[in-house]
């Protein structure tokens, strides 16, 4: 028999600080719980098809974490890439690979994709949202300013619009919060779908 389904909490599979603000923000009631997935893309896997995996596996992995009780949470897993000319942008590795996405996005056009999954037992929702994004033209002097900050290390494509690197932004399309790591837009009627509550009083845990 399926799990019987705890509707008054989401298990947030991420241990992302910004995902976690983003759910706070519409009053989900959550407990964080971050995942050890390996993030990998397999040879000739699509940018979508391989945020979207990462997102399945983080929730199923969530949601497996639980312990047995009577009732269990959704889990909601959630990847975002930067895309640039066919290329696939995660954490920088270390300052050379951060300067060489730098030079990669500087005054281009790119791609953010998100993509988000709830899952219950076999139970999935999911979607993969994409937002464009454009740099200004960055001189060496700004991006070893920016390193400097610590900050674009653990950033998928080496910048977090919401925070220092709202700097380096010169405009964007589409979803904010998707850039951000969790398009709202498209997650609050997944949420309804699943019968998770928002706009709720209290704290996550």
């Amino acid at each position: 028999m399926p799990d019987t389904v705890d509707h008054s909490r989401l298990i947030l599979a991420s241990g992302s600080p910004r995902r976690a603000q983003l759910l706070a923000q519409i009053g989900v009631p959550f407990t964080q719980a971050k995942t050890a997935v390996p993030e990998s893309r397999a040879a000739g896997e699509s940018p979508r098809d391989y945020v979207l995996r990462l997102a399945c596996e983080k929730a199923a992995a969530g949601f497996a974490a639980q312990p047995r009780t009577e009732a269990r949470a959704w889990a909601l897993g959630a990847d975002t890439v930067v895309v640039c000319g066919g290329e696939v942008l995660e954490k920088p590795a270390d300052f050379s690979d951060f300067r060489r996405m730098m030079a990669t996005l500087s005054a281009v056009e790119h791609s953010v994709l998100t993509a988000i999954c709830l899952c219950h037992d076999e139970r999935r929702l999911s979607r993969v949202v994409e937002s464009r994004v454009r740099l200004r033209p960055l001189r060496d002097s700004t991006v070893e300013a920016y390193w400097r900050t610590g900050e674009p290390a653990d950033k998928a494509g080496g910048y977090g619009i919401q925070g220092l690197g709202a700097a380096l932004v010169e405009n964007f399309s589409g979803s904010y919060s998707n850039v951000v790591g969790l398009p709202l837009e498209a997650l609050v009627p997944m949420l309804e779908e699943a019968g998770i509550p928002y706009w709720q009083a209290g704290e996550a845990s």
